[in-house]
């Protein structure tokens, strides 16, 4: 195509062409949306649900790079981040249970943090229900032998953080994988943006869609 073709052509479509860079700039650097395709988050987060991302909760970087512009935060007990594990060589999404300085055992699926227990209750055979800062939140447990139902305590290191999956016995996180780097965590998911079915013909899930994700806290937990 003639240069001057190409040129009008760019001329003519500079709105869309704006808009585009805008939307990918906004997905890059302030927000993005995350597609679940597993049940490691049982069932808080369910597959088919579709997660807003906040890329700003915990740092702002220059558009379509991981250069760190500012520090606007840093992970908290309860938060649902979205990493790019580079030990599991994928993206995760997990909730965050121990922060730097922590010592986290857990024991039958029953966690500990610096010294003191989690409460539990018991919702169903394979459900407990608990509560970390505040937010009270469902996990999801097997009811047969278990082998990532128990480990000894670890103290976390600077920089790093625990996180587990709310389907306890099936997810793949820091039992799996160790502790994860904060420098690895693009953003906190904070609802459902939309929940589709995929075993039902991929339905729209209604019930489900702008739900939060994480409770606004109404009280800390001395942990």
């Amino acid at each position: 195509m003639p240069v001057k073709s190409v040129v009008t052509v760019l001329k003519n479509n500079l709105g869309f062409l704006f808009a585009m860079l805008l939307m990918f700039s906004v997905r890059s650097s302030l927000a993005d949306w995350y597609h679940i395709p597993s049940g490691s988050m049982l069932p808080t987060v369910e597959i088919g649900d579709r997660v807003l991302v906040d890329k700003t909760a915990y740092r702002l970087e220059a558009p379509f790079t991981n250069t760190l512009l500012m520090q606007t935060g840093l992970p908290d007990r309860g938060d649902i981040v979205v990493f790019e594990s580079a030990a599991a060589g994928e993206r995760l999404i997990k909730r965050v249970i121990g922060l730097p300085g922590d010592t986290v055992a857990m024991h039958q699926h029953r966690l500990t943090v610096n010294g003191e227990p989690f409460t539990y209750m018991q919702q169903h055979s394979q459900l407990l229900e608990t509560n970390l800062q505040g937010n009270t939140y469902t996990i999801a447990i097997s009811t047969t032998h278990d082998r990532l139902a128990d480990f000894s305590p670890v103290t976390i290191p600077d920089g790093y953080v625990l996180v587990l999956g709310d389907n306890r016995s099936h997810s793949a996180d820091s039992r799996v994988h160790g502790f994860i780097p904060v420098t690895e965590i693009k953003g906190k998911a904070v609802r459902v943006v939309v929940s589709l079915d995929k075993h039902h013909h991929y339905l729209p899930r209604s019930q489900r869609f702008w739900l939060p994700l994480v409770q606004a806290k109404q009280q800390d937990e001395k942990i």
